[in-house]
C-alpha cells in the first residue's frame, strides 16, 4: 500500500453519491471503457493528500489508496437508500403487523 497519494475525487454525472478517486493527472480516458459509460462525465469536485490514516465520509482512505495502486482508480457506490433498510424504530407501525418490526 502506498504511504500517501495525491487524490483527484470526480463526481458522476449519471449517478447522485458515485465518486471516482484517482491519482491527480491521470486522465478519465485511460479508464476502461465500461466504467466511463457508467460513471458518465466527471466533475472535478476536489484534490487531496490522502494517508491511510485519513477521515472519509463512507470509505476507507487505505482501501481508496490500494484500490489506486493496483487498478488505477477506486469507485465510491452511492449509498443504499434508507427504504431498503427494516424498520429500527419501535414507534412506527410496520404495515405488516401494524406494530414496529
Amino acid at each position: 500500500m502506498a504511504e500517501r497519494a495525491f487524490i483527484s475525487i470526480y463526481r458522476s454525472s449519471r449517478r447522485e453519491g458515485m465518486y471516482l478517486y484517482m491519482k491527480r493527472g491521470v486522465s478519465f480516458d485511460e479508464l476502461p471503457e465500461a466504467l466511463r459509460q457508467q460513471f458518465g462525465k466527471p466533475a472535478h469536485a476536489m484534490d487531496l493528500v490522502l494517508t491511510p490514516d485519513r477521515k472519509l465520509a463512507r470509505v476507507d482512505a487505505a482501501k481508496v489508496l490500494d484500490s489506486v495502486a493496483d487498478k488505477g482508480f477506486f469507485l465510491q457506490m452511492p449509498p443504499q437508500p434508507e427504504a431498503n433498510f427494516p424498520n429500527t424504530n419501535p414507534y412506527i407501525q410496520s404495515p405488516e403487523t401494524g406494530a414496529g418490526s
